[in-house]
C-alpha cells in the first residue's frame, strides 16, 4: 500500500470517527416560553404545554421545513388555548424570526446539538438519540413539565417569606 494510499485512508476512517462523535445530543431541557411568559397572571401556565412541545422540537432540530412545522403548531396550539390570534401570530413571529439556528442562543433551532449544525436533518443514530433523550427526561420530570422557578419567582417568593417571618 503507497503512503498515499494509507494517508487517504487513516484521513477517512479518523473523519467518520470524528462524525459519529460530534453527533450527540445533549439531554433535553426547556424552560417554558424562553423570552415569553408562559400564561396569563390568572393562568401563569396557559400555554407553556406549547412551548414545551416547542421546544422539544427546537432541541432536536432537523430541515427547514420540520421548523416551520413546529412553529405553525406552535401558533396554532397557542390560539387554541387563548382564542388570542394577536397572542398566538406573536409568538410566532418571534419564534420564526429568533429561532433560527444562526443565533448562538440557547433557544436556536437544534440547540440540543453543537451550535453550527443548522438546518440538518437527522440521522437514524441522532433519531434514536432524540428517543432516549425524551425518555430519560420523561422519567426523571418530579414535576409538571410547566412548574418553572424563575429567578425572578424565586426571588419575590423569597422576599415575601422574609416578610412574613
Amino acid at each position: 500500500m503507497s503512503k498515499h494510499c494509507l494517508a487517504y485512508t487513516l484521513i477517512s476512517l479518523c473523519l467518520s470517527i470524528q462524525c459519529v462523535g460530534a453527533a450527540e445530543l445533549a439531554d433535553f431541557s426547556s424552560d417554558g416560553c424562553s423570552q415569553f411568559p408562559d400564561g396569563t397572571f390568572a393562568q401563569q401556565d396557559l400555554w407553556c404545554d406549547c412551548c414545551i412541545t416547542h421546544d422539544i422540537a427546537y432541541w432536536q432540530g432537523g430541515s427547514r421545513q420540520q421548523k416551520k412545522q413546529a412553529d405553525a403548531a406552535l401558533r396554532q396550539c397557542v390560539l387554541q388555548k387563548t382564542d388570542n390570534s394577536l397572542l398566538a401570530d406573536t409568538m410566532y413571529y418571534g419564534v420564526t424570526l429568533g429561532g433560527s439556528p444562526v443565533f448562538p442562543v440557547w433557544y436556536r433551532w437544534g440547540y440540543g446539538w453543537r451550535y453550527g449544525r443548522g438546518f440538518q436533518s437527522l440521522n437514524q443514530y441522532e433519531q434514536q438519540q432524540v428517543t432516549d433523550k425524551l425518555q430519560q427526561y420523561v422519567v426523571s420530570m418530579p414535576y409538571s413539565s410547566c412548574d418553572f422557578d424563575y429567578p425572578v419567582k424565586v426571588f419575590i417568593e423569597q422576599e415575601v417569606r422574609s416578610l412574613l417571618k
